[in-house]
């Protein structure tokens, strides 16, 4: 079973985070410098308008008869008044002496000179006030006189007028954010969208094909292709040394055991003293065990192969089963095994060939191999609804209070085989092939209690 590899998040959420955090700065950002912007717009509105109001009434101030005069002009004041319903204050004054106006309204702290104004932001009844402070010098009695005129406004109305144009910046930058958001999971959807396509392409690959990959790919996947194009060259090279190995072996292996026993076999009838004779029947068995589990496992190691890579094509169950009891009969009549095969319908199913031939043949080797001289073993196909089985029922004693399911693991024999060559892979052979095609291997004690019935269910495509 594979392990569930380790992960370091998300690359997909990752970028997002980052994308969406960047995105919530600059909205901050944002909201920040659209309202210092407008909130010094709005100052230097108010300030405007301040500064025309107190030059109004600068304009009104005169010298008549060796006095100052003043005549505050109804706009100068209303002005003010059609911008916001805030308080107006005003005052005009000498250096020593309040002409008109309020006379405790605060005095600037800065030094105004003469056609130049000064802002000041400064509490007056409670109140938090911006006033504007002008001075004009006139000539009063062949002298120099200053006059200083400040004219206030309570920010109650700028304040309310702020308060909108943070409402509507902060609207901004929620909007820009929203927008921003969803750019960046478009961005990184789109981002991520090359890898999610080389793997579809990858996984969308049948066992066999191990070509390199050819996709086109964002230059920083380039070291990522090919690297796994170097990894699949390595793999086939492999893959086709282990297939030419098992082919190899298989001919190197068998053919030399089988040339050793036949000329065991003849010698063991040139060979008369008893020992000698007995010796060689154990060279004898000692080779056929050799051969068997080389055969075997070399049976297996093809069965591992091909279950990744299954050639499916139409396969008659019937005809299958016949021609392999054809095969066998020989081997069969060597222990006066009577071997019948029943073909019912026409049951065809989809699959690899050589591999479903490689799990019956195991199954009938095991019977023929188990049973008792002189008895019988029952091969038949058959249909039911949507399943197509082939049964092999044999008079070899059956598996009465023995595991089923342990005797389909590897190197598993049963209690009855004791004395008998074997090399316990048989029936995991026919469980693997019979698993890759979908279907499932049936162990059971015969109806007649006196052998084993072993049936391979395959599923009808």
């Amino acid at each position: 079973m594979n392990e569930p590899l380790q992960t370091s998040g998300s690359l997909r959420r990752r970028l997002m985070l980052q994308l969406v955090g960047s995105a919530a700065f600059l909205a901050t950002l944002l909201f920040f410098v659209v309202l210092g912007f407008a909130r010094d717009v709005a100052q230097q509105t108010h300030d405007s308008i301040l500064l025309a109001s107190a030059t109004s009434i600068m304009d009104s101030v005169s010298v008549q008869a060796d006095e100052i005069t003043v005549d505050i002009p109804y706009a100068a004041l209303s002005m003010l008044g059609n911008v916001s319903n805030d308080r107006v204050f005003y005052r005009v004054s000498t250096r020593d002496d309040v002409l008109t106006g309020y006379e405790n309204l605060p005095t600037t702290s800065q030094s105004v000179r003469s056609g130049h104004s000064a802002f000041d932001t400064l509490t007056y009844k409670g109140d938090s006030i911006r006033m504007v402070t002008s001075l004009r010098r006139l000539s009063l009695n062949g002298a120099p006189a200053d006059i200083i005129i400040s004219v206030a406004q309570t920010r109650e109305g700028q304040a309310a007028q702020l308060a909108q144009l943070s409402r509507s910046a902060m609207q901004l930058g929620l909007g820009f954010f929203l927008v921003a958001t969803i750019l960046a999971i478009w961005a990184a959807q789109s981002s991520i969208r090359p890898l999610k396509q080389l793997t579809e392409a990858v996984s969308r690959r049948g066992p066999k094909d191990l070509r390199p990959v050819q996709r086109p790919v964002p230059s920083e996947m380039i070291p990522l292709v090919s690297s796994l194009n170097r990894f699949i060259g390595r793999l086939r090279v492999s893959l086709t040394r282990s297939e030419d190995f098992i082919a190899e072996a298989a001919h190197r292996v068998r053919t030399p055991l089988a040339t050793v026993r036949t000329q065991a076999e003849i010698t063991l009838r040139r060979v008369d003293r008893a020992e000698n004779r007995a010796s060689l029947r154990e060279m004898i068995r000692a080779i056929d065990e050799s051969s068997r589990a080389a055969g075997q496992l070399l049976d297996h190691a093809m069965v591992t192969f091909r279950i990744d890579s299954l050639e499916r094509k139409a396969i008659d169950l019937t005809e299958l089963g016949r021609e392999l009891v054809d095969r066998l009969q020989p081997i069969a009549e060597l222990k006066d095994i009577d071997l019948h095969f029943f073909g019912s319908g026409n049951p065809k199913i989809t699959g690899d060939a050589i591999l479903i031939q490689n799990a019956v043949r195991n199954i009938l080797d095991n019977a023929i191999k188990y049973s008792p001289n002189e008895s019988a073993i029952q091969v038949s196909t058959r249909q039911n609804g949507n399943t197509a089985r082939i049964q092999v029922e044999d008079e070899a004693g059956g598996f009465v209070g023995m595991d089923t399911d342990a005797l389909t693991q590897r190197f598993t024999r049963g209690e009855n085989a004791a004395g008998t060559i074997g090399s316990g892979l048989g029936l995991t052979i026919a469980r693997e092939v019979v698993e890759a095609h979908g279907g499932v291997l049936i162990i059971e004690t015969s109806k007649t209690g006196t052998g084993a019935c072993v049936s391979l269910c395959f599923p009808l495509h």
